[in-house]
């Protein structure tokens, strides 16, 4: 396995590499999406909209009510990507979105706007050419069971091919459905969301075991996986309409953006000339496992993809200066080392395993802290934390990894083997092994 980590280390460095400065596809998308960065709300602007909810039956929205269906909201827009959407509540009705970075705005909306309500409609034969797939559906004709019996969908294909969403029904839903299918077998029932037909397939079994299925009207994968979202994420407790929708502008500004950008490089310039001036080749080691790991760390950014706000730009600086922190452990104790008389290649060793500890247990509470700032922050306390996990996880495969690997290939060369180049005086410095040092001091008595 040691052997191959130099190749592996390279691998994940010109992938790294591709995916930061190449035009390439987004892996596993339909339609292809290229790779990008995104910036948040704050940095880049995006798509602002307003949503009034309608009373339902005469009574108007609760405050829980509103609150079901903000959280609904949220959740339907994180699905396209940790976008780290502003989702609030405004007076009695209002609900207001804030997206960063989205395009697709007919896209957004139709999935905002969707109150996700599904019902299982019988057809009979007589009507059976008054229900098209993508129009209402006649109001007259009854519902077998509706959109809360469904436990779960997910995107799937048909027996030809087709794109299609597999449902999973309740034991309730299921025994309804049984039940309709065995009294109903060869004719028609229609799968309807929000008052549109979505499919109208014919019964072919009397019996389906909880098991149905959506298809024949999706042309792209992305209106399966819209469909899903809806239905897994649940039915608005109240329709709402739409009152405005709109693109916003950065609410800091790309001048700001430079500005953060500028300060961070200016302060990560700084630990470089400190690492080089104080550690001197480990140092220069250090310097260039730290733009491994930045080009690495961004990568994963715009794989992910991670939307960078304000806060995820600090996370990552902080993310740095914690990488830094790991090589100043290792470099330390390896000059300690070098001071207990260890030759030049044991006491690198040394420094690494006798660090580890010490790495490990720092980059752990830190990673323990983010995740519970993941799980429980906002929008915007997220985006940080998932910054800071990816940033420091990486920190620990470059420190331990990259300059380990790369200090072992240089401490060998005969032009690294001085003590200036270590921080340490010339009687702290071993380059021979003892056993070496006393046959040459015995020869020389010997001269002598």
């Amino acid at each position: 396995m040691r052997r191959f980590l130099p190749l592996v280390i390279i691998a994940v460095g010109l992938a790294a590499i591709a995916i930061d400065f190449a035009p390439l596809d987004r892996p596993f998308s339909d339609p292809a999406v290229k790779i990008d960065t995104r910036l948040g709300l704050d940095l880049q602007g995006g798509l602002r909209g307003e949503y009034r909810a309608l009373p339902a039956n005469g009574v108007g929205v609760s405050t829980d009510g509103l609150a079901n269906i903000r959280t609904i909201i949220e959740n339907r827009i994180n699905q396209f990507g940790v976008a780290e959407p502003i989702v609030q509540t405004q007076g009695s009705d209002r609900i207001v979105v804030e997206i960063p970075g989205v395009t697709n705005e007919q896209e957004v909306r139709a999935l905002i706007g969707s109150t996700g309500r599904l019902d299982f409609v019988e057809v009979p034969p007589a009507r059976a050419s008054s229900v098209v797939p993508g129009q209402p559906i006649p109001a007259d004709l009854a519902v077998i069971f509706s959109g809360d019996k469904v436990k779960s969908a997910a995107p799937g294909f048909t027996d030809a091919g087709l794109r299609a969403v597999n449902l999973t029904l309740t034991d309730e839903g299921a025994r309804l459905f049984d039940q309709y299918a065995a009294a109903h077998y060869g004719e028609q029932f229609a799968i309807v969301l929000d008052n549109i037909v979505e499919s109208a397939p014919v019964i072919r079994a009397t019996r389906f075991g909880g098991q149905a299925q959506i298809s024949g009207s999706f042309t792209s994968q992305a209106e399966v996986n819209q469909l899903v979202t809806v239905l897994n994420y649940g039915a608005l407790p109240n329709a709402i309409e739409e009152v405005s929708f709109s693109k916003i502008s950065p609410t800091l500004g790309l001048n700001f953006l430079q500005q953060s950008l500028l300060a961070g490089a200016i302060g990560i310039a700084l630990v470089f000339v400190f690492m080089l001036l104080h550690y001197r080749l480990p140092g220069v080691v250090a310097c260039i496992a730290l733009i491994y790991y930045a080009l690495v760390v961004y990568a994963i950014f715009r794989l992910v993809p991670v939307t960078l706000t304000l806060a995820g730009v600090a996370a990552f600086v902080l993310s740095v200066g914690m990488a830094v922190d790991a090589n100043i452990l290792i470099f330390e104790r390896t000059k300690e080392e070098l001071r207990s008389g260890k030759t030049l290649v044991s006491a690198i060793e040394a420094g690494f395993n006798r660090a580890w500890n010490s790495i490990f247990d720092s980059n752990m509470s830190s990673i323990i802290t983010a995740s519970i700032l993941f799980y429980f922050g906002s929008a915007t306390i997220r985006g940080f934390a998932l910054v800071l996990i990816i940033g420091v996880l990486m920190s620990m495969f470059t420190a331990v990894t990259l300059s380990r690997q790369m200090l072992r290939l240089v401490v060998h060369q005969p032009w690294a083997r001085k003590a200036a180049y270590y921080g340490v005086a010339e009687d702290e410095f071993t380059v021979a092994t003892p056993i070496a040092r006393a046959r040459g001091a015995r020869e020389a008595s010997a001269r002598v």
